[in-house]
């Protein structure tokens, strides 16, 4: 077993440790910092996959400002824990999902198509600001506009949820 290998099942150990604990944590904050784990093992393998630009941009975007956003939202809410109640509606659909991805995750390890394919086509150069930058704007330009409606409209709606209504007001 290589050193290679190695690092990339305790990393994947963590990272899947992370997400659970991320997911059971009955405290928001403990469960915020889980999550912030599981972003720095997911940085830790783009670097091993030879991104350092991705690396970096995932430390600095999702372990760094969108985790405050996160953390700033859990303390002025004062959800610092999360009193949910697991029944079988809330419980199905990310079982459905999670069935979904395991039988998509076997039939890519069986017909061993596109991973192999993928990696003989990427250099150490598609990893880097400019290209990475051109094929966002052009060849996923689309995505990446839903992609910021998306999160436009996570915005607006987290101010509707917080929006306290005042007393009186006309509806």
């Amino acid at each position: 077993m290589t050193g290679e290998l190695l690092l990339f099942i305790v990393l994947g150990l963590v990272a899947i440790a992370s997400a659970l604990g991320m997911l059971t944590s009955k405290n928001a904050v403990y469960a915020a910092l889980y999550l912030v784990l599981n972003f720095a093992t997911v940085a830790v393998f783009y670097l091993i996959l030879g991104s350092p630009f991705i690396a970096l941009a995932q430390i600095t975007v999702y372990g760094g400002a969108i985790m405050i956003l996160f953390l700033f939202v859990i303390m002025l809410l004062g959800a610092e824990t999360i009193k949910a109640e697991l029944t079988w509606s809330k419980i199905s659909v990310p079982i459905l999902l999670a069935v979904v991805l395991l039988i998509q995750a076997f039939l890519v390890v069986v017909n061993k198509t596109g991973g192999a394919q993928l990696a003989a086509n990427t250099s150490v150069e598609a990893a880097s600001p400019n290209p990475l930058a051109e094929s966002l704007f052009t060849t996923y330009l689309l995505p990446f506009e839903i992609t910021s409606i998306l999160l436009l409209v996570a915005m607006v709606g987290a101010i509707v949820l917080t929006k306290k209504e005042k007393k009186g007001a006309i509806k």
